[in-house]
């Protein structure tokens, strides 16, 4: 007997997201009741915010630990891993700018109209208000107030808040460089405590994004009922508003492939950037169907290899620690839905503001595991940081595993870019470049691997 074949995640979330949409649009159109979309459907997208919510802080102090532990010893920290780390926080933060450039131009956001801006603050004013005495006090505040505070005074009181996730994300930078320096045999059972723990937050991860497609669901399906009310025109005005912040994080991916990306190489090596893409095209296409920088990491290891030439000693080393805190497509993700979700709701972000994204957004996707939601998490952070109602994710959530795929597809070409750059700087680029080979055994190899 055949087999039934399982529908895939990302396809799951897509009908979730119809579901929703089509649901939340006949409750409207048949003038049905709003109190049960809100009472027993509303919920459900809740608790999947709740549950994002709550494994974000042990997500960010694991990963990122394991990542930084695994540099290996202190002279190898100073030279590449300190070189590598730089490389990787500038890509990171060109990113973040190039996505913040383009959501201050396009202003998907502000395409709302005025009604449907002021409902939406409505939905999320008693969240928007509570932070009012806070952006007061912030204010009054010292200039160095913001480096006071990523100093937690209690590491254990830091980590029952999302809004401390600097502070935490501090304190893991001091124990992955601690563990370093302590004697192995001490160090070795922490680190594979954390790694176990990192292991085991993936896997709730993983439970989470199951229940995606009901959260997703409820969610649209509740924002479409909220939002519009009795006026279907202001459901069709959201979903457009929706589609011109997709285009504007798509065009900001692709700047970053198509542009930013290969001035790099241009400027730091001598890899031409067609031979480049084609040869890592395969771990492209596995980050897009997968979305998750980890699960593709093999692919992209044998393709650096083998097809751009990179040593072993260059590639083990860069590869692993960039799918942990390089998220290039993920950065620039984040800066454009704090924009874009701040904008729906009608809030106007200062220079000040759009900076502390620069920097949260940057330090947030050091600890962003390469799997796939962990973006989501991470812009929760982010919007936090800014003083904006993290329940605004609600309005970009629906198109959010689509955009998933586009991003790890950064993410990885980030990560070959700036293993090449890195490889190239440390002579260990050979003089051929590209190596040449067949395209068909490649992509049997890529099979196999997969």
């Amino acid at each position: 007997m055949k087999k039934k074949k399982k529908i895939p995640l990302h396809t799951q979330i897509i009908i979730g997201l119809v579901l929703g949409l089509v649901f939340g649009l006949v409750v409207i159109k048949t003038g049905l009741p709003n109190s049960f979309t809100l009472d027993y459907i509303k919920p459900i997208g809740t608790i999947f915010i709740n549950g994002l919510k709550m494994i974000a802080v042990p997500l960010v102090l694991a990963s990122l630990i394991v990542g930084v532990s695994n540099l290996g010893d202190v002279s190898k920290l100073s030279r590449i891993g300190g070189k590598t780390i730089a490389i990787y926080l500038c890509t990171t933060v060109i990113a973040i700018t190039v996505g913040l450039g383009l959501v201050n131009v396009f202003t998907p956001g502000k395409s709302l109209p005025a009604d449907t801006r002021e409902n939406l603050m409505q939905l999320y004013q008693g969240d928007a208000g509570s932070k009012v005495g806070q952006a007061t006090e912030i204010q009054q505040q010292s200039p160095l107030q913001p480096l006071v505070d990523i100093v937690p005074e209690n590491i254990f009181a830091a980590t029952t808040s999302n809004g401390a996730m600097l502070q935490v994300v501090f304190f893991a930078l001091l124990v992955g460089v601690a563990l370093l320096q302590i004697p192995k045999s001490k160090a070795d059972p922490i680190i594979a405590f954390f790694d176990g723990f990192n292991d085991v937050i993936i896997q709730i991860v993983n439970y989470i994004m199951m229940v995606a497609p009901y959260g997703v669901f409820a969610l649209m399906a509740s924002l479409i009922v909220e939002i519009a009310g009795n006026n279907p025109d202001s459901a069709v005005q959201l979903l457009l508003a929706l589609l011109k912040y997709s285009l504007v994080v798509l065009g900001g991916l692709a700047m970053m492939v198509l542009l930013v990306y290969p001035g790099i190489l241009r400027l730091f090596t001598k890899v031409p950037y067609k031979e480049f893409f084609k040869a890592i095209r395969p771990a492209q296409l596995l980050a897009f169907t997968t979305s998750s920088s980890s699960a593709t990491l093999p692919v992209t290891m044998k393709q650096v290899e083998e097809e751009i030439g990179v040593s072993e000693n260059i590639s083990s080393f860069v590869l692993p620690l960039g799918a942990t805190v390089n998220m290039d497509g993920t950065s620039l993700y984040q800066g454009v839905a704090a924009v874009f979700i701040a904008q729906a709701l009608g809030m106007d972000l200062s220079i000040t503001q759009q900076l502390m994204i620069v920097l949260t957004a940057t330090l947030a996707s050091i600890g962003s595991a390469g799997v796939p939601g962990a973006g989501l998490i991470m812009l929760i952070i982010v919007l936090e940081a800014i003083q904006v109602p993290a329940a605004g994710i609600a309005l970009i959530i629906a198109p959010d595993r689509i955009l998933d795929m586009f991003r790890t597809v950064v993410n990885v070409t980030g990560d070959v870019v700036v293993t090449t750059v890195v490889a190239s700087t440390e002579g260990e680029l050979p003089e051929g470049l590209i190596r040449k080979s067949n395209p068909f055994t490649a992509n049997e190899s890529v099979q196999e691997e997969s």
